[in-house]
């Protein structure tokens, strides 16, 4: 079993490897984390070691290989708030009443309002803006489960077990499935929104690939998309994919004034 230590990010939404998430960074827990994984980026000042100062214990350490990665964790937020209350219902205001804490609006025992399966996320870009808040730019590169939740620190250190991506049986079978429903799926979406389809570029073929960009494309629940980010192997998934996709599209199908946003814009998460 192969265990990482990395700062926790809990959002409102399920991040999926290869899918890029932009976040827009303003809670001084957060702002701390990018901080710290600046300092460990490959040239520029910090820890040699790979661990990220502030951080609780000996600090997160970067697997083997991955030295002054700056990686991070997202888990989806089961029973919680993505932001602390405070009074104003201003996050970042100075001046309201708020909790305060690496594991405001999580409870006591913050492990327990998060799922357990999440992704690691690499930052390619963290941008300080003047007023101290980030812009960043990550991409999910690894499914994790998450084993415990540190506390102590400025912000939540997690330690995880990253988990293989196993094929299944029929996995390039059911891909081809998938990729054809999709396309019709977002045929019918187009159509209820009385939009032009501009999503015509070519679609990868590669099961585990194409399991991870439906999931994250598709008009899905939170609880939802991490039942298929949680799936056992890849044709696990891309049959749970085939039944939700034909699903949707009768849906779209008898009700064509369904409101749905653009597939192709991600928004960026607050946190």
């Amino acid at each position: 079993m192969t265990t990482v230590r990395l700062p926790l990010f809990p959002l409102n939404s399920v991040l999926f490897p290869g899918l890029v998430l932009p976040l827009n960074v303003f809670e001084e827990r957060y702002r701390a984390m990018m901080r710290d994984l600046l300092k460990s980026a490959p040239g520029t000042e910090g820890a040699d070691d790979g661990s990220l100062p502030g951080a609780p214990g000996d600090g997160p350490q970067d697997a083997p290989g991955d030295e002054g990665a700056r990686r991070f964790a997202v888990v989806a937020i089961r029973d919680g708030r993505e932001t602390a209350r405070t009074a104003t219902g201003m996050p970042d205001d100075p001046t309201a009443m708020s909790e305060r804490g690496p594991a405001a609006g999580f409870g006591k025992d913050p492990i327990q309002a998060f799922h357990r399966v999440g992704c690691i996320a690499d930052a390619a870009t963290i941008r300080e803006r003047e007023d101290g808040s980030f812009e960043v730019l990550a991409t999910g590169t690894k499914r994790v489960r998450l084993l415990s939740v540190d506390a102590s620190g400025p912000y939540l250190v997690a330690e995880l077990e990253e988990l293989e991506e196993d094929q299944g049986d029929g996995a390039g079978a059911l891909a081809e499935g998938v990729l054809r429903a999709f396309r019709q799926y977002q045929k019918r979406l187009a159509g209820a929104r009385e939009a032009t389809l501009t999503t015509s570029a070519d679609l990868p073929d590669e099961p585990s690939v194409v399991s991870y960009l439906v999931a994250a494309a598709t008009m899905l629940d939170t609880p939802t998309r991490q039942r298929l980010l949680q799936a056992p192997d890849t044709a696990t998934r891309l049959r749970e994919e085939l039944t939700v996709l034909r699903t949707e599209t009768a849906l779209i199908r008898h009700l064509p004034s369904i409101p749905a946003e653009a597939l192709t814009r991600t928004p960026t998460c607050p946190n």
